[in-house]
C-alpha cells in the first residue's frame, strides 16, 4: 500500500472532475504531478505542486487552482485537512485510520510490502570492472556495495536486472601484469629477482601466481620466448586475480549474473570492435578527420593528423572522439562502444554504468555512443563514486598500491565485518568523498549509524520475546495482529512510526528511479531514530511501554505496530546488503 501512488491517483481523479466541471481545460499533461512528504511534518502528512505545476498550461493562478483542488479533496473521507500553503503548494492532513490501514497492509504483505508491481523492460548494472591486475581497494568496495544496492533497489522497484562485471583483459595493463608475474615465477624457481623494476606490479599478491605457474610449468617458461611464454602466463594471473576479486565481492555478498571480457570484443575475424566500426560507418557516423587542440597546455602525445572519428556531437557530445590510435590499434573508446551495443544487443534498454570519479569526462561521449548504437532506444546513466578516505580513530591510513602496500578491501572487511561495510558506503550520497573511520564503524553508540539501525531491529525482536513471556498464549503472528485495534495508538511517537512506516513503498520507489540508494540509509535512520525514541519514552512513563502486562489489547495493538516497524528495518536492511539481527553481541 503506497499512500502517496494512491493519492496521487486521487488527486488526478479530483482535476478529471474540475475539469468536467469546466474549471480546468482538457488534455493537461499530469505527469509532473507530484505527492510528497511535506519538508515541515507540521504541515501535514501529504504535498503536492499539482497546482503549481498545471497553473500555467491551465492559465490559472496557481493559489486559486490549488484552493479550488483543495475544496474537492476535502470531500474524501481519507482527508481532515486539506491547506493551501506558499505559492500555491496543496498540505493534506489524513486520518488516523489511514496510517492504521497501512501497518495493517505491512503486516499482510510481508516481505512484499514496499516492493514495485513487474515493469517491463531489462536493466543492465554494471559494477566494480576493476582491473584484474591486483586485489581490489577501497575505493573498489564502494562502487562494488553501491552497484549491488542500487541493483537490489532496482529488482524491489520491480525491474528486470543484469549485474555485470567488464573484465578488462585486454590492453598493456595486462601485459605489466604477466611480466610482473613472471618475474615472480622464477622468483618460485629459487632466483634471486632483487628489486622489482620500475613500472612492473610490485605487490606480494602475485607470489602466489608465480608459485602456481612453477607448478603447471616447472622449468618450461624459462626456455620460451616472450611472445611464447606471455599469453600463458597472462591468462594464469588473470584468471587468478578474477579468482580473488570474485572471493573479495562474495565476503561482500556480491554476486554478478555476467563477467564479459574485453578481449571477446576483439577476438574472431576483425572482432566486434572492428565490426561496430563498419557498421557505424555505414551510417556516417564515422569520418576522416582532424580535432582541434585541446585546451590550455597541450599533453605531450597530442598529434595533430587525421583521424578516424566517431561523430558524438550529433548525439549530445562536446567534440567527436577517435576511435584507432596512431598505430592502428582501437583506443579504449572504441572497445566501450562496442561493449555497451553488445548490452543493448542482449536486450537492456536501461544502462547503468558504477565508475570512479576520474572517469568524469566519459560520461558524455559514452552517453553519446549509446544512444547512436541503439538508435535512441537506450539511455546510460553513468554514476560516478568519490574517493574513500581511509581513517583509523580520525589518522589517514597510509595506502600505496605503486608500493605494494597498500590496504586491501579484504583487509577492512576482516576487520571491521561486511555490514559496516555496506551500510557505510551507502549512508552518504556517491559523488561525494567518503571518510571510513574503521574506529568509528563498530562503535556501539547512536552516532555510528549501521549499529543505530541494526539495534533497532533488535529492539523490535526483544518486544517480542517480552511479549511471549508475558502473554504465552496470545497469537503474534502477523495475521493476527493485523486485527488488531489501531485506534488505541494515539500517541505522538506512535502516529511518527506509522508515517515513517507509510512512506517505505515511496522510498523505495524514488530511491531506485534517482538511482540513489543512500537515501534508503538515510531514510532506515529516521525510522530506527523514531522507534529509539518512543522506546526511550517508555522508560519513564510506563504507560508508553510496548508489553503492558494489564492491558493486554493495547499491547497487541503496539505489537502491530512493532512488527510492521520490524518488517521494513528488515526489508530496507535487506536491500542495502546488511542483516538485520534479532540481537547485538
Amino acid at each position: 500500500m503506497n499512500i502517496f501512488a494512491a493519492f496521487e491517483e486521487r488527486i488526478g481523479e479530483a482535476l478529471a472532475t474540475l475539469t468536467r466541471a469546466g474549471h480546468l481545460p482538457e488534455g493537461l499533461d499530469l505527469g509532473r504531478v507530484v505527492v510528497e512528504p511535506p519538508r515541515d511534518p507540521s504541515h501535514g502528512d501529504l504535498a503536492t505542486n499539482a497546482a503549481l505545476v498545471l497553473a500555467k498550461e491551465a492559465r490559472a493562478n496557481p493559489k486559486a487552482l490549488a484552493e479550488v483542488l483543495a475544496a474537492e479533496l476535502r470531500q474524501d473521507p481519507r482527508v481532515t485537512e486539506a491547506s493551501v500553503a506558499g505559492p500555491g503548494f496543496l498540505n493534506l492532513r489524513l486520518a488516523p485510520e489511514v496510517y492504521g490501514d497501512v501497518v495493517r497492509a505491512a503486516l499482510r504483505a510481508g516481505d512484499a510490502f514496499g516492493r514495485g508491481a513487474k515493469r517491463p523492460g531489462l536493466v543492465n548494472v554494471e559494477y566494480v570492472s576493476a582491473n584484474p591486475t591486483g586485489p581490489m581497494h577501497v575505493g573498489h568496495g564502494r562502487g562494488a556495495v553501491f552497484g549491488d544496492a542500487l541493483a537490489n533497489l532496482l529488482a524491489a522497484s520491480g525491474r528486470d536486472v543484469v549485474r555485470e562485471y567488464y573484465i578488462n583483459d585486454a590492453g598493456a595493463q595486462v601485459d605489466v601484469l604477466a611480466r610482473s608475474a613472471f618475474l615472480r615465477y622464477r622468483e618460485a624457481l629459487g632466483e634471486d629477482i632483487g628489486t622489482i623494476p620500475e613500472g612492473l606490479y610490485p605487490g606480494d599478491y602475485l607470489k602466489p601466481v608465480g608459485q602456481l605457474l612453477a607448478e603447471r610449468h616447472g622449468r618450461a617458461l624459462l626456455d620460451m620466448s616472450e611472445r611464447e611464454w606471455l599469453p600463458l602466463v597472462r591468462d594464469t594471473a588473470i584468471d587468478a586475480m578474477m579468482d580473488r576479486i570474485r572471493e573479495d565481492l562474495a565476503a561482500l555478498g556480491i554476486r554478478h549474473d555476467v563477467f564479459f571480457s574485453e578481449r571477446t570484443l576483439q577476438d574472431g575475424n576483425g572482432g566486434a570492435v572492428a565490426r561496430l566500426i563498419d557498421a557505424l560507418r555505414a551510417r556516417d557516423l564515422v569520418y576522416v578527420g582532424r580535432l582541434p587542440p585541446p585546451k590550455g597546455q597541450l599533453p605531450e602525445d597530442w598529434e595533430d593528423r587525421d583521424q578516424t572519428l566517431f561523430r558524438s556531437t550529433a548525439y549530445g557530445d562536446d567534440i567527436d572522439r577517435p576511435l584507432l590510435k596512431s598505430d592502428g590499434s582501437f583506443t579504449y573508446f572504441a572497445s566501450d562502444i562496442a561493449y555497451h551495443a553488445s548490452k543493448v544487443a542482449r536486450g537492456a534498454n536501461e544502462l547503468i554504468d558504477v565508475l570512479g570519479a576520474d572517469h568524469g569526462g566519459y560520461v558524455k561521449r559514452m552517453q553519446a555512443a549509446v544512444r547512436a548504437v541503439s538508435n535512441g532506444r537506450a539511455e546510460l546513466d553513468v554514476k560516478l563514486c568519490q574517493l574513500v578516505r581511509l581513517l583509523r580513530g580520525g589518522e589517514p591510513v597510509k595506502m600505496s598500491k605503486r608500493a605494494g602496500e597498500f590496504v586491501t578491501l579484504r583487509e577492512v572487511i576482516d576487520e571491521v565485518g561486511r555490514d559496516p561495510v555496506r551500510f557505510m558506503m551507502l549512508y552518504r550520497k556517491n559523488d561525494a568523498t567518503l571518510d571510513f573511520d574503521l574506529a568509528k564503524v563498530v562503535e556501539q553508540s547512536k552516532d555510528n549509524p549501521v549499529f543505530y539501525v541494526q539495534y533497532a531491529h533488535a529492539r523490535a525482536a526483544s518486544v517480542f520475546r517480552q511479549a511471549r513471556e508475558a502473554f504465552p498464549d496470545a497469537d503474534l503472528s502477523p495475521e493476527a495482529l493485523a486485527g488488531a485495534d489501531l485506534s488505541l495508538l494515539s500517541d505522538s511517537g506512535e502516529a511518527e512510526i506509522m508515517r515513517l512506516v507509510a512512506q517505505y513503498p515511496r522510498v523505495v520507489e524514488t530511491a531506485g528511479s534517482a538511482h540513489e540508494p543512500h537515501r534508503l540509509a538515510f531514510y532506515l535512520y529516521e525510522l530506527a531514530s523514531a522507534f529509539h525514541s518512543f522506546w526511550n519514552k517508555g522508560k519513564d512513563l510506563p504507560q508508553l511501554r510496548f508489553v503492558n502486562q494489564t492491558d493486554r489489547k493495547l499491547t497487541l495493538s503496539r505489537l502491530a505496530l512493532v512488527a510492521a516497524l520490524r518488517g521494513v528495518l528488515a526489508s530496507g536492511l535487506g536491500i542495502l546488503g546488511v542483516t538485520a539481527p534479532d540481537e547485538m553481541r
